[in-house]
């Protein structure tokens, strides 16, 4: 299924994993900061519960604690 059938938050997620950037998996404060978020905790936070939500999804992967990758990467 293409990313266009998850909400609009996930969908900016997923664009920025995708992105040249996100191949090589993100942390995310790394993934606010490209949303163009504040690096807060509350919003960090939050990225990081909707990461984690694409992963159980299998929308995404997490090859290591805390960072992000698209499905199908692997970050070493």
């Amino acid at each position: 299924m293409p990313a266009s059938v998850l909400p609009a938050d996930y969908q900016r997620i997923m664009s920025v994993l995708e992105s040249a950037a996100g191949q090589e998996g993100m942390r995310c404060q790394q993934l606010a900061a490209a949303l163009g978020l504040p690096v807060v905790p509350a919003k960090v936070e939050g990225l990081r519960s909707k990461a984690k939500r694409l992963v159980e999804r299998g929308w995404a992967l997490q090859p290591r604690p805390g960072v992000f990758t698209p499905l199908g990467t692997t970050a070493g």
